[in-house]
């Protein structure tokens, strides 16, 4: 059982996606766009449809560490743990108050900062 479903996340039907996908004309229109991989932040991103506003959060790849089973299940809980605490201050981001040039530049201050597990 892998984390996700540890935690009680319905996975069913979840698969990666390719961008391909939701640049096409009857894709989902989104509000908000995060590219997480650090393989990602030198890619050219689609024209998504609407315009979503996006940012780059960086986070290392748990897939690509290398360890024992335990040391490869610590760094996909530290990841886990870093993606779920700055979703939960984007979360908590005034987006109704702010304009957009000040959300965006929240966005990507928050992609700046050095995850850690502790964040």
């Amino acid at each position: 059982m892998n984390l996700l479903e540890r935690l009680n996340y319905k996975l069913d039907g979840a698969r990666s996606k390719s961008w391909d996908e939701f640049a096409t004309p009857d894709a989902p229109e989104m509000d908000f766009v995060f590219t997480v991989c650090d393989n990602a932040a030198g890619e050219v991103c689609p024209i998504w449809p609407g315009q979503p506003m996006s940012a780059h959060w960086p986070f290392p790849d748990p897939a690509a560490f290398e360890g024992s089973d335990a040391e490869r299940r610590a760094v996909f809980a530290d990841v886990y743990g870093i993606i779920e605490r700055r979703i939960g201050t984007f979360i908590n981001l005034p987006v109704t108050t702010l304009d957009k040039l000040s959300l965006q530049k929240q966005l990507d201050a928050m992609g700046q900062s050095t995850p850690t597990p502790e964040e």
